[in-house]
């Protein structure tokens, strides 16, 4: 495990007992998504807390929990009932991200966000105004009825009818859809969702839902959706990422928008040349299948190679089927 992971982890260890403490008896699953790490991890760290403590190291200085997927309650915590004060770099660089992070859409609610940053504006002032002496504290600014409604229907599950401007198109469409997650791309940030129309997971830009409405009804994603936004995912950028590079037809600028790319350029002959980051070579290359000729493969080798070879393998199966190919 690499130092940086290491320390990460140390990080969350440490301010995992004071939060238990302020959250007796939560279960494995609620107390996982806060902290951010799967059920496995948070038992394995649990696990790790049980046989740490004081030096001496005896039964009666060791953290002691009582623990189970459904209940987790601290019954010695050997000191440690707060969790780590941020050094003033760490404070700055949580604001630095926390207002980058407010103006995007739908990625948090505005006024808890705004909330939080007056809180660690405060205690880098040492309980002054943050904001500096004499000026107003600001107001969180009123979120848009659409992405109110969106961030709503996917706390609580529940479906969207959803009205979106698609700009590759030129059209407005009305469709029902069934949230997943929010993610950010290119500094904009989407709705990730099982569209029911399309019959698959797609990405919805924020700025472009022109209207949306929670519905009574449950969110009801066919269970192999999950699996498909996982292959979506957009892998912040990891340079240990597979990159495809890839070649798009003028009249199939619509894969733009459902799809995480990265424009690069306008051909003359209007197609589109982009990027796109992808978890595993088989499914990338049976995404890339599924467009026949309107997209190429450029990049990488071993891509090309398989869309190759998949091509190759069908058409064969056609021939062999008494199928004209041509």
């Amino acid at each position: 495990m690499s130092n940086t992971r290491l320390s990460v982890r140390l990080s969350r260890l440490l301010n995992m007992i004071p939060y238990f403490i302020a959250n007796p008896g939560i279960s494995a699953a609620e107390a996982a998504a806060d902290l951010g790490v799967t059920t496995k991890q948070l038992m394995s760290d649990l696990n790790q807390l049980w046989m740490c403590g004081l030096p001496g190291y005896g039964p009666g200085d060791l953290i002691d929990l009582s623990f189970s997927e459904e209940s987790i309650e601290v019954t010695f915590s050997a000191g440690i009932d707060r969790p780590l004060r941020l050094t003033s770099t760490e404070a700055t660089a949580l604001l630095v991200a926390l207002r980058s992070i407010v103006e995007m859409p739908g990625m948090v609610d505005p006024t808890a966000a705004y909330a939080a940053i007056a809180k660690i504006e405060s205690a880098i002032a040492g309980g002054g105004v943050g904001a500096g002496e004499g000026e107003e504290p600001r107001v969180a600014p009123m979120e848009a009825p659409a992405v109110a409604a969106v961030r709503s229907a996917l706390a609580r599950q529940h479906a969207l009818r959803i009205v979106y401007y698609s700009a590759s198109r030129d059209v407005v469409s009305e469709r029902v859809v069934d949230p997943i997650r929010i993610v950010l791309v290119d500094d904009n940030s989407y709705l990730q969702a099982w569209c029911r129309q399309a019959e698959g997971v797609r990405l919805f830009r924020f700025d472009r839902i022109e209207a949306a409405t929670e519905l009574d009804e449950p969110a009801r994603p066919p269970s192999h959706a999950a699996a498909a936004a996982a292959a979506l995912d957009l892998f912040q950028e990891d340079p240990a990422v597979p990159l495809a590079r890839l070649r798009i037809r003028g009249d199939y600028g619509w894969v733009l928008d459902q799809y995480p790319m990265h424009r690069l350029a306008v051909h003359p002959d209007g197609s589109l040349e982009t990027t796109m980051r992808f978890a595993t070579l088989d499914w990338m290359a049976r995404l890339l299948l599924g467009f026949g000729s309107g997209v190429t493969v450029l990049g990488p080798p071993e891509l090309v190679a398989a869309v190759r070879e998949r091509s190759d393998a069908a058409l064969a199966a056609y021939a062999e089927a008494g199928f004209e190919v041509r």
